[in-house]
């Protein structure tokens, strides 16, 4: 048998007293705690860690879902998003999603075409990507199943009017934290005790600090311009006070108003080499990509060029929908022959089995003096804009800007999906192409944009309107005018008749 020895015995007697007890339990409770401060380390670390966009197999879902990388620079967090319908019911009409403002929806999905969904640093992201612009609905009466199309212009789409609804709220009080949680709790994405309290100090002033920037910026432009009305956005110069920080109250009176039509984007690739955007600035299609995806709120840093360039695949040899029209076949027959002498060599042409993309004029530019329509478009696209473009976007990397000119004039396109396209010209200032065939005093001075019901005329129905409506387009304001485009106008009743016979079949 062993005995401890005096120092063994002394520690002994040390664990026994009422101190040893202390000393032995604090230790435990610093061990439990530094545990707890590493799991609740390792937990938020996770959180914050975890970033990537939501992938798509299937293509089309992935052009009307899929991130091409705006969300980080631009968008706003997904649980912030589903509240604020919730949180500003008077900017929503009382909805609890952006259909007011002309955004689309599928039945099965909660966020609208166009937004998609990308997690940076654990925080759930949405904003814009190329469908928000290009796909729209069309009905073939007006009691008819809406139809969703990829790839026609967002006919419905009320940008500047969203854009001014995140400008009004940026200021608001009750984007606090508490109004703004709880409008996340009613509208079901409601954040959990650790959530708060990462939101409170790292989500939400970023938020509101980034909301009122982009307001600051915005605001004064949207103020010296017209309301974009649905189907329409002012491309260039958002992006000139957004990525270039030019104050507006810096842009030339003659270059600050801009808006026009969102174009259709269906068969790509045969246009590659062709005079792109209205005015033509640009004849590469990777450049005119990257550039509407600079518009829709990516940057250099935060471009997704391998979805971008997974889209513009597909895209390339993706046909529009074919024409519900039945016009009279004989009809068609002689406004082919008209077409064909009169409008094929700038336009190309719809044939038996497709369109045709030839025309000695097709995809060139045709000067402002010749073609006489709104310079609005054109003169916002400034040699100083280019300049900056091809000094500063993506420079020294392979996706530098070298293409991008200032034109005299706007693009002759080709007219594929014709029937889709409406309103007509570059600003969409005519809204049916039996009105196009007309002098521009004889077409309407008003009219309602956002329709989708299909007009037998060509284009959609589009009454007329006060200029005082919601939605009412006034020709008469700056960078709205349906002046030129007069090729046709000469033509007797019956001749136009024709002529619209054959382009309603495109």
């Amino acid at each position: 048998m062993s005995y401890p020895t005096a120092v063994e015995a002394e520690l002994a007697r040390r664990r026994r007293s009422p101190l040893g007890r202390i000393v032995r339990l604090l230790i435990l409770l610093w061990g439990v705690v530094f545990l707890l401060a590493i799991i609740l380390l390792a937990t938020v670390a996770g959180r914050f860690m975890s970033s990537g966009p939501t992938v798509y197999a299937d293509i089309d879902d992935h052009f009307r879902f899929g991130s091409i990388g705006a969300e980080t620079a631009s968008g706003l967090p997904y649980r912030v998003w589903k509240a604020l319908p919730f949180l500003f019911p008077e900017h929503f009409d009382g909805r609890k999603d952006y259909s007011t403002f002309g955004f689309l929806y599928e039945d099965d999905r909660d966020l609208p075409i166009g937004i998609s969904e990308r997690t940076q640093q654990g925080v759930d992201l949405v904003w814009f990507n190329c469908a928000v612009c290009h796909t729209g609905r069309y009905r073939l009466e007006e009691r008819g199943d809406p139809h969703l199309a990829s790839g026609m212009p967002a006919n419905t789409l009320d940008l500047g009017k969203f854009t001014q609804m995140v400008i009004d709220v940026s200021g608001d009080p009750k984007l606090a934290p508490e109004p703004l949680m709880a409008a996340m709790e009613e509208a079901g994405v409601g954040l959990d005790p650790l959530d708060k309290i990462i939101w409170r100090f790292a989500v939400f002033p970023r938020l509101r600090e980034g909301l009122l920037d982009r307001a600051a910026r915005l605001r004064p432009l949207l103020a010296r311009q017209p309301d974009w009305n649905p189907g329409r956005v002012d491309t260039f110069n958002p992006y000139k006070v957004l990525e270039f920080d030019i104050a507006a109250s810096e842009l030339d009176e003659t270059e600050v108003v801009g808006a026009s039509d969102f174009p259709s984007i269906f068969l790509q690739g045969p246009r590659e080499g062709m005079q792109l955007h209205w005015d033509g600035n640009n004849d590469s299609l990777a450049e005119r990509n990257l550039s509407a995806a600079l518009g829709a709120g990516v940057t250099p840093e935060t471009v997704d060029h391998a979805s971008i360039e997974r889209v513009a695949a597909w895209l390339s040899d993706f046909e529009p929908p074919a024409s519900p029209h039945r016009p009279d076949p004989e009809a068609v027959v002689r406004g082919r022959e008209l077409y064909m002498d009169k409008c094929a060599a700038c336009h190309g042409y719809q044939g038996s089995e497709g369109y045709v993309f030839e025309g000695a004029k097709l995809g060139t530019v045709e000067l402002i003096g010749e073609i006489g329509t709104d310079p609005a478009r054109l003169d916002s696209y400034t040699k100083a804009f280019s300049d900056l473009q091809k000094e500063k976007l993506f420079a020294g990397t392979p996706h530098a800007f070298r293409r991008f000119r200032k034109t005299d004039g706007y693009a002759n396109a080709p007219l594929d999906g014709l029937w889709l396209r409406g309103p007509y010209l570059h600003n969409g200032s005519v809204p049916t192409l039996a009105d196009l065939l007309e002098a521009p005093e004889n077409r309407p001075a008003t009219f309602l944009r956002g329709g989708d019901v299909i007009d037998g005329n060509g284009g959609f129905v589009s009454p007329a309107c006060e200029p005082d409506m919601p939605n009412c387009f006034d020709t008469r304001l700056p960078g709205n005018s349906n002046s030129g485009h007069v090729y046709g106008v000469g033509l007797d009743a019956t001749a136009k008749a024709d002529l619209l016979a054959y382009l309603l079949t495109f």
